[in-house]
């Protein structure tokens, strides 16, 4: 049976005293703190007490709130959260307050984590001079940018008979089902939904007009199937009410970017001074400073206006780097969720395929161009070929194949983050595990450059000539075709739209043409990105080159056995001989000049 609630006074529009409702359910001695500086300021408390709370210890705080007579407890209601309990809790407590203070003008809702940050006459002064002023953060569905989850209009015109945090599966599974069959409930007429903080601050007459609403049993009727309901229930009615909305909490209340509410400790304790505000929530229990400072007389600047945005940037820039962090840094609020990193590895770094295939002296050249730290086939099916080769690297990365594989992405993420400021450089090809290789073409601080169809080489080498030298060509022919068809699978992922790394490809072919402005490009970039030590001098000859003598004749021979070499480009049978200087004088070797 609803309470009967006395009128409102004469005078005044809702006259001057405010009353508090606390909604608890844990942390009971420091609830029992905060009751006792509220009724110590002359402010009257009626304390909800959650009805999952065992009797002993609700009896037990009861007790030793005895001594106050302006606190009271009203009727127990299970609060699940985003329950119809919340709501129906928050109305029984205010209709007994609302009867036991017929002098009150506002009623403030809080819970008992709520730290009152400011004196209790400070704020019985604001509200005195905005008599008629509703403090309740309300706005609507179209305009609400802070729902987590999904659910704006859905959570008024779907039914949720299943508990979110118990019943997760069911919940998402009967949301999924509703939609598919696209049920959904008429909203009541004249009800336009509005959504926003359930802490709020209302007058004795907004407050009184929503719990005797005529048509109040078919709005509680709608409002119990609504998901999340105490944000909404007050938020909605209270438009239909208040004669002046101001749609704000006079609570501090900051939510992070998973719609979790922030947790206030000891070390904020100057940004809550900062903001001038009324009341905190969440405080920490155990911040014995917080509740020393604040409830031992501190507070803000006497007729201070609240001002919470004057710590929103400092939220702001916690946010972002909870959110982001460094570059190339993972941790356990981005892990492991895709796409919240912040870059993918903490440094450029430089991969080469095929070239380690066509020159002898690869490494040892680059290494003395650049300076920079060269390593061998990093992902080889051996094992990581480590610069020195040795069996671990920097931060302990181990160079065996198993736990490289196990996550071949940490492995690279590991290895750049490990060496930053340091240059690394490392080698690539079809040959090699491939778990890695989205992960280097989406990175932004890849540098990838790429000779196509240089993997063909070895085999060339292997082989013994141009035709085979007596070996079964037509093994070759298998494996080149393997090798062909994984490189042309990876250069398809480095030309993807979604690649992000510094690309460059060339066919062998288009290579051997002008190599020295290749080598160039690629130096320069490497100097430019920074991390390696640029040699003083750039080198007069470019590294020692396979002998390719023969290599068109292979390649035909491969054509010969059903295969279409297409990523070498074109290389002639029988490649043209270039005049010599003198007759028996070979042409010379162009020099290598870079600038």
């Amino acid at each position: 049976m609803r309470r009967p609630l006395a009128a409102v006074p004469p005078g005044t529009p809702d006259g001057s005293p405010f009353g508090l409702v606390m909604l608890a359910h844990t942390a009971f001695g420091r609830a029992a703190q905060a009751i006792r500086h509220w009724a110590g300021g002359g402010c009257p408390v009626v304390v909800h007490v959650d009805r999952a709370v065992p009797q002993d210890a609700f009896d037990a705080f009861r007790q030793g709130l005895s001594d106050l007579p302006d606190v009271a407890f009203s009727p127990r209601h299970r609060c699940e959260w985003g329950s119809w309990g919340i709501v129906a809790a928050t109305q029984e407590a205010c209709e007994l307050l609302l009867a036991r203070r017929p002098d009150l003008g506002h009623v403030y809702l809080a819970s008992g984590s709520c730290l009152p940050l400011r004196p209790v006459s400070a704020l019985r002064a604001y509200l005195a001079a905005r008599a008629d002023v509703d403090f309740i953060e309300s706005a609507t569905t179209a305009d609400v940018p802070w729902t987590v989850g999904g659910l704006s209009e859905e959570r008024f015109t779907l039914r949720f008979p299943f508990s979110w945090r118990r019943q997760r599966r069911l919940f998402d599974a009967w949301v999924d089902l509703q939609r598919r069959l696209r049920l959904s409930r008429p909203l009541p007429p004249g009800i336009e939904p509005h959504m926003g903080s359930q802490w709020w601050c209302l007058t004795r007459g907004t407050l009184t007009a929503i719990l005797r609403d005529p048509r109040r049993d078919e709005l509680d009727r709608f409002f119990r199937r609504v998901w999340i309901p105490d944000e909404s229930y007050f938020q909605t009615l209270a438009r239909r009410h208040s004669r002046r909305v101001e749609s704000r909490s006079l609570t501090l209340s900051k939510f992070d970017f998973q719609g979790k509410p922030h947790i206030f400790y000891d070390d904020h304790l100057q940004l809550l001074r900062r903001s001038d505000c009324f009341v905190a929530r969440k405080a920490w229990p155990h911040a014995d400073g917080l509740y020393r400072a604040f409830l031992g007389g501190g507070g803000g600047a006497e007729g201070a206006e609240p001002q919470p945005g004057k710590i929103d940037r400092v939220f702001a820039k916690a946010t972002e780097r909870r959110t982001r962090g460094r570059p190339g840094l993972y941790m356990q609020s981005r892990w492991p969720h895709q796409g919240w990193e912040n870059g993918i590895t903490a440094a450029p770094y430089s991969v080469f395929e095929g070239f380690a295939e066509l020159y002898e002296d690869w490494e040892d050249w680059l290494r003395k161009a650049t300076g920079a730290r060269v390593h061998g086939h990093l992902f080889a099916p051996g094992g990581a070929e480590f610069e020195g080769r040795g069996a671990t690297f920097m931060g302990a990365l181990p160079a065996g194949a198993a736990l490289r594989d196990h996550d071949p992405r940490a492995f690279l993420r590991s290895l750049i983050w490990n060496t930053r400021g340091e240059r690394q450089c490392f080698q690539h090809g079809p040959m090699d595990s491939q778990g890695a290789a989205w992960e280097v073409a989406r990175d932004p601080n890849a540098q990838v450059s790429v000779i196509s169809g240089a993997w063909a080489v070895p085999l060339f080498r292997a082989a013994g000539g141009a035709a085979g030298g007596g070996r079964d060509i037509s093994a070759i022919r298998r494996r080149a075709a393997r090798l062909q068809k994984v490189e042309s699978e990876h250069i398809s992922m480095l030309r993807s739209p979604h690649a992000k790394a510094r690309v460059r490809v060339w066919t062998l072919a288009e290579y051997l043409e002008a190599p020295e402005e290749a080598l160039g490009a690629i130096l320069d970039e490497i100097a430019a990105g920074g991390g390696a030590r640029a040699a003083a001098r750039r080198p007069e000859t470019g590294p020692r080159r396979a002998d390719l003598a023969g290599f068109g004749r292979f390649l035909q021979a491969l054509k010969n056995q059903g295969m279409h070499p297409y990523l070498m480009g074109d290389f002639p049978v029988e490649p043209e001989e270039a005049p010599a200087s003198r007759p028996g004088e070979a042409r010379p070797r162009r020099p290598y000049l870079v600038k």
